[in-house]
Formats: C-alpha cells, structure tokens, sequence
C-alpha cells in the first residue's frame, strides 16, 4: 500500500508581476522549461485574466505555435504536440465534477504529458494531490499578478528553478 501524499501544505510558493504580455511569455518559458513530465496545473482568474495567454506562451516555449492555442471553452481538452505534450482543458462550461470526470481526466494526470486546465478551480476535488495552481490577477491593462502555489514532493525547490529560468531569460522576479 503506497502512503497518500502529504498535502498538509504546499512544498513551493512564486510569485511573480507581469507588466505585459512579454512578461507573460518569459513566465510561460521558464514554466515549460522547469515542470517535471507529468505536472497537472489549474489555471485561476478571471474572464480575460491571461489563462489562454499564459498556456500560448508555454506551448511556444514547447514547439507550438502560440496562434493555434485557442480556449478549449467549446473543445474542452485540446491536445498539442511539440517538444512536450500539452492537454489544455477548460472547466468554464462545466456543470459538475462528474461532467469533468466524464472527460476523463485520469488518463491526461498519468501522463508525461504537461495538463494545462483552465477554471480548475471549479473541479478542484478532481484535480490530483500533487499539482501545480497559478492565480492570476489583473492589475494594469496589461499588467498581471502571477501566484503559483504546488503540492507535492517533485515540487521542492519549484520556485528557486523558476527565478533562476526567468533570471536566465534577462528578467528579475519579485
């Protein structure tokens, strides 16, 4: 019998301030080049928040050209093939947990693959233990406020990788 994972709280914490969209790309960059194969990460904020922006600039740093990552609001799960898989979900038009299980989600967490899922907090009791969740505040017209929260022991020393990323990509963090 495997013990449950320790999710009494979470094993890294980032926060990091966009003043624009080129920001956006550099996070989405270091995130691609940082999460362990398998991370499941819930996407949090609101319409027009930057969820779809932040996934685009995670599937360009992947090999995927940005201009075909659309909201999966009408989809659900788009699949993407680059240099990584990505499953990028969206929870907007769900109803319920079982509408979410129906998709199921199992087979995307236990993959290698990076699953990307907007709205996650409206499926949070579905969402495996160890994961990674990105809160995203609008605070200037382009302007964002990134705080990324991850449970789970391949998440030690998530936020050392991800300020060392950004450094490397010529930008500072908070």
């Amino acid at each position: 019998m495997q013990p449950l994972p320790d999710v009494s709280g979470p094993s890294a914490h980032f926060r990091f301030q966009a003043s624009d969209e080129r920001d956006t790309r550099r996070l989405g960059a270091a995130l691609a080049d940082v999460l362990p194969p398998g991370t499941t990460v819930g996407l949090i904020g609101t319409l027009g928040a930057g969820k779809t922006r932040l996934v685009q600039a995670i599937a360009a740093a992947c090999g995927i050209p940005p201009e075909q990552v659309l909201s999966p609001t009408f989809v659900l799960c788009q699949p993407y093939q680059g240099n990584r898989t990505l499953y990028h979900l969206d929870a907007y038009r769900l109803n319920d947990d079982d509408e979410f299980l129906e998709l199921g989600p199992e087979e995307y967490f236990e993959s290698e693959a990076l699953t990307l899922i907007e709205w996650s907090d409206r499926v949070a009791a579905c969402l495996p233990p160890d994961r990674v969740e990105i809160r995203i505040e609008v605070v200037g017209e382009q302007a964002r406020d990134f705080e990324l929260t991850a449970w789970g022991s391949d998440y030690h020393g998530l936020s050392r990788q991800l300020a060392a990323a950004i450094r490397e990509q010529g930008g500072g963090v908070e």
